[in-house]
């Protein structure tokens, strides 16, 4: 599983950027403004908080060593839950009043340091111009409780330390903060995919050991001759019940899979300089140039050339 959802989160081109690790104390809110292309977390370093998600009818409580992914970037707002809903501040307000300027830790808050709760707050940045049905179907927020437990022993110690290194004064603690907050993202991911919860959402196939198989497969590969039936072999199945299987386990055929990913890595070749029409084509399995670039306007809205001339305004 974890091979697979490196080369869905490579491709996607995900980011780590650690922002802040917080000091706060009772009353204390903040409202967190919402973010295209980026996914969210905070870690409940010490003591706990609330976290209310737009959208999201009742607010999650993150007690110590909990974890929140908000994946889609949705505003949010976190706060001691004793605050009343007036007097949670815009971070931008909680960073100015504050005095944070990006270094050290955020203090904020009120009078009672017996109360102090300590996040780790970050977020993951995405491609503008990649998409992947995993990262699409996930749910508002993913909450893992008591995350180290569930992530392994190693993971906590690896959370111990990003408390210890963010915002601190030691040579490259920034760095190390930032490169293993990265890995949070996968975990979090891992965690949610392989729960009960996942087929609700239509991700079921990442963990179904048959139907995996021939995902992995095929993102090893993904320009070789594939087929519903190379891919059925691949998992060990007959031609019919792994197409059925797929379709209910996805909510999409197995070749509509192929198809979305593989303009995906056409996507992330046509932004090259260096590389041609046919360059695209042939990494995403495509003799033809015309065959290519009828299904890359059917996939995507536009001509690979029109694909190419918008990435050239955003540049200029």
């Amino acid at each position: 599983m974890l091979d697979l959802l490196s080369d869905i989160l490579t491709n996607l081109s995900v980011r780590g950027t650690l922002y802040f690790r917080t000091s706060f104390t009772t009353p204390w809110g903040v409202a967190v403004p919402s973010y295209e292309n980026v996914a969210r977390f905070h870690f409940a370093h010490r003591g706990a908080c609330l976290v209310k998600v737009d959208g999201q009818e009742k607010p999650i409580s993150l007690a110590q060593g909990d974890l929140i992914i908000i994946p889609h970037g949705a505003s949010h707002d976190l706060s001691c839950g004793h605050t009343p809903e007036h007097n949670v501040m815009p971070l931008d307000a909680v960073l100015t009043e504050s005095g944070y300027d990006g270094s050290g830790v955020l203090v904020f808050g009120g009078d009672e340091p017996e109360s102090e709760t300590q996040l780790i707050c970050g977020h993951f940045t995405f491609d503008p111009n990649a998409r992947h049905i995993l990262l699409e179907r996930l749910p508002p927020y993913i909450h893992i409780t008591n995350y180290g437990e569930h992530a392994g022993r190693w993971m906590e110690a690896s959370l111990q330390m990003i408390g210890e290194e963010a915002g601190g004064r030691k040579i490259g603690g920034d760095l190390i903060a930032l490169r293993m907050s990265e890995v949070i993202l996968a975990q979090a991911i891992r965690y949610f995919v392989e729960s009960h919860e996942a087929k609700e959402f239509a991700l079921g196939a990442f963990t179904d050991k048959k139907l995996s198989r021939a995902m992995d497969a095929f993102h090893k590969a993904p320009a070789a001759r594939w087929t519903v039936e190379t891919l059925a072999n691949t998992a060990g199945m007959s031609r019919a019940a792994f197409a059925a299987q797929f379709q209910k386990q996805m909510h999409m055929s197995p070749m509509e899979y192929v198809t979305t990913w593989r303009m995906e890595i056409a996507k992330k070749t046509l932004q090259q300089a260096s590389t041609s029409l046919t360059d695209a084509a042939e990494s995403a399995g495509y003799a033809s140039n015309s065959a290519f670039t009828r299904a890359f306007k059917k996939e995507t809205g536009q001509t690979p050339a029109e694909f190419r001339k918008g990435l050239a305004a955003v540049r200029s």
